[in-house]
């Protein structure tokens, strides 16, 4: 298989992740069936996405909460980078992701296609979620800040 991976074009990505923060809950967001770049559908993810070239990493991650949740928040510090390689269409892709905290003045979230469900969730029992397993990381990072 590692053979297979060095002939294909990696494509890397920069990413931004944003533990939102509200009354001590963070945000949790179920990927759904139409979520066109989809690879988790049923599994829970946290808030971000892939910056365009020539945006600014802040305004990209206001952008992403925006349109995923419709909630207006308050950027926090970074606090955790991580990457992970999946395989999408037949290409391989190399994701960076910084993590920033994030803080909402409302739990009034309302969803994008790409997302069927959303639950506000004490940090320290992210295990009992169906999460996407590169997001443990994150949440140990959180938990340790």
């Amino acid at each position: 298989m590692g053979f297979l991976i060095n002939l294909m074009e990696i494509k890397l990505f920069a990413a931004t992740k944003a533990f939102i923060v509200h009354d001590g809950k963070i945000l949790i967001l179920r990927e759904s069936n139409k979520y066109q770049d989809g690879t988790n559908v049923g599994k829970f993810d946290i808030v971000g996405g892939r910056i365009n070239p020539g945006e600014r990493f802040d305004e990209s991650l206001l952008r992403e909460i925006k349109e995923e949740t419709g909630l207006n928040v308050r950027l926090g510090k970074p606090f955790h980078v991580d990457e992970w390689r999946p395989v999408k269409n037949n290409e391989q892709w190399h994701i960076v992701a910084t993590f920033f905290e994030c803080f909402s003045d409302s739990d009034n979230v309302i969803l994008s296609e790409d997302h069927d469900k959303y639950e506000w969730i004490d940090p320290k029992s992210y295990k009992a979620y169906n999460l996407i397993q590169n997001l443990f990381p994150a949440f140990e990072a959180y938990l340790k800040k």
